[in-house]
């Protein structure tokens, strides 16, 4: 299946007028604080980019927008670095006379309170008294290169090589002197690549000392900075985030190399190939939680885990999915995904009995495929086309694009069960014709939509024909039907009473529920900005029921 023709299809899940950044003064910008932060090249990588007809303005620039995306992506440290280190002392003029009574707590509570302070404040209790040595020394370490930075240098995207220097020499100095284990380390600001052998000594004494969480992004240039090897010497790891770094290579490693106690790992911009994660999915035996952005030469993803339970891909460059083993797969979440060809890019769900979560599939892009069986339009529904277990769904229609939306019915059939709903309606710049409501009726039946639905949420509405069609024909056939969500963009329409005339249409049909409502929200985000406040907080939060419902398009609407 080849998907048609590629001319007339939308290209960008957020339609032809997508910007390549989030818009100045919008909700995303302020978000994403994208002030121009430079990740300068030297001479010598300039002349190289040219050499391979790459313009390096132009490149500088794109890894800055990519960057600052990853950087937003990236789980936050959870120590606050405004705490002042002086309120744990009392002030002269109170009633005891600035008595120290914090040094009399018990060691236990002390290294509580030093384990929430910054790596640079924590260190500094160690000159107070030989008992908080102690404390400071017997206390599992937070590390954020981040908090070493001089005050005022600005955030960890645009730091100095001279700052960069002074933080190395100090995460070196605190890595040697702390004897572990190390509760968390966030290492982002620094230009590792310019002092050789640096991150493999760090990695090395990580993985003696014991390290639990890990966060490292390398700093361009250059873009390929491999990863050294001692990275798989650290098997105390329960959670790992790497960026913009090459994977090494795992084919000679030792059989017994793994990572027992990993629970949850992030790929952004890394450069791997498909051998090596399955290497890494095969190795981490208690792995429930993989959140890949951004993926460099990874062109398919073959999910064989017994503990994995929540996939998550932003952004998904060309990437192919297939659920070959997963028996404890609940959640597949697929923010974004781009093909750089315009051809379809698989994702097969094969055994995933407990897969209940799934989105957003997108008929202009994926090939879906159930077992052995590739869906096409007309496809009918049998115990071999369908995931019973699915119940929250995620698709994105380019109702103006004939063959996109006439794949839908064939999408919903394969998914019997689904009670939430959430439905993105692309732009295209050239549409192929659009399908009226007797086409929906004529397309037979569609289980989900008859018996379980209880809410649908339709995001991006422009009020065209194509979309009032599918929306009347889901209120004339959803019986079990609750609650409609509609959200437009924000400044889609010139005013609430503009966008209200818009759904006046739907009010016409026969509604299968009596007790169903209908709201009409204006979404805080213009189009294509929500893909900028994307991140896997939610996704990865079992305790959000759907985390489709949370995202920034929602902000102030209760679904």
């Amino acid at each position: 299946m080849d998907g048609g023709d590629h001319g007339h299809r939308c290209r960008c899940p957020h339609g032809p007028r997508c910007t390549r950044g989030p818009r100045h003064g919008g909700l995303a910008a302020a978000a994403l604080d994208p002030r121009v932060r430079a990740f300068p090249m030297d001479a010598a990588t300039q002349a190289m980019y040219r050499e391979h007809g790459m313009d390096p303005v132009t490149l500088e620039s794109d890894v800055t927008t990519a960057m600052t995306f990853l950087h937003y992506v990236l789980p936050k440290p959870f120590v606050s670095n405004r705490a002042a280190l002086s309120a744990a002392f009392l002030p002269p003029q109170d009633d005891d006379g600035g008595v120290d009574r914090i040094s009399g707590l018990p060691e236990e509570l002390l290294r509580n309170i030093v384990s929430r302070l910054p790596a640079k404040d924590g260190a500094r209790t160690a000159a107070l008294s030989c008992r908080w040595r102690r404390v400071w020394l017997s206390t599992p370490l937070v590390l954020v290169d981040a908090d070493l930075l001089p005050a005022g240098c600005g955030s960890s995207l645009r730091v100095e090589r001279a700052h960069a220097q002074r933080v190395e020499s100090a995460i070196t100095r605190i890595l040697d002197a702390h004897p572990g284990p190390f509760r968390f380390v966030h290492l982002i600001s620094c230009h590792m690549q310019e002092t050789p052998g640096l991150l493999a000594r760090w990695l090395q004494l990580l993985a003696v000392k014991g390290v639990r969480e890990l966060m490292l992004v390398n700093r361009p240039w250059p873009l390929d900075m491999a990863l050294p090897a001692t990275f798989f010497g650290m098997a105390t790891l329960t959670r790992l985030y790497l960026g913009t770094l090459a994977f090494p290579n795992t084919a000679d490693l030792p059989r017994g190399v793994s990572f027992p106690h990993l629970r949850e790992l992030g790929l952004l911009g890394m450069a791997i190939v498909n051998r090596d994660m399955d290497f890494v999915l095969a190795r981490s035996p208690v792995l429930e939680i993989l959140c890949i952005q951004a993926n460099v030469l990874l062109k398919w993803l073959t999910l064989v885990s017994r503990s994995l339970r929540c996939v998550q891909i932003i952004e998904g460059i060309d990437l192919n999915i297939v659920v070959k083993n997963a028996p404890n797969l609940e959640r597949v979440i697929i923010w974004t995904s781009s093909a750089r060809d315009g051809l379809h890019r698989m994702v097969k769900i094969g055994h995933a009995p407990a897969l209940s979560l799934l989105g957003y599939l997108e008929p202009a892009r994926h090939l879906l495929a159930i077992g052995n069986t590739i869906i096409k339009a007309g496809t009918k529904a049998s115990p071999s086309t369908t995931v019973p277990s699915v119940k929250i769904l995620s698709l994105r229609v380019c109702f103006g694009v004939r063959n996109d939306a006439k794949m839908l019915p064939s999408f919903l059939r394969c998914f019997p069960n689904v009670k939430r709903l959430h439905l993105e309606s692309n732009e295209t710049d050239e549409p192929t014709g659009k399908l009226n409501i007797k086409f929906w009726h004529e397309a037979g039946a569609i289980e989900c939509i008859q018996s379980h639905l209880k809410l649908m949420v339709f995001y991006a509405f422009r009020g065209e024909r194509g979309e009032l069609s599918f929306l009347k024909f889901v209120l004339e056939s959803a019986r079990m039907l609750t609650k409609l969500v509609i959200v437009f963009c924000k400044g889609s329409f010139a005013s609430m009473a503009e966008a209200n005339s818009k759904v006046k249409p739907l009010f016409d049909a026969r509604w299968a529920s009596r007790d169903c409502s209908l709201v009409l929200f204006e979404s805080p985000l213009e189009k294509g900005d929500d893909k900028w406040v994307l991140n896997f907080e939610r996704g990865s939060d079992f305790s959000t029921t759907d985390p489709f419902a949370c995202t920034a398009a929602l902000q102030g609407c209760v679904v």
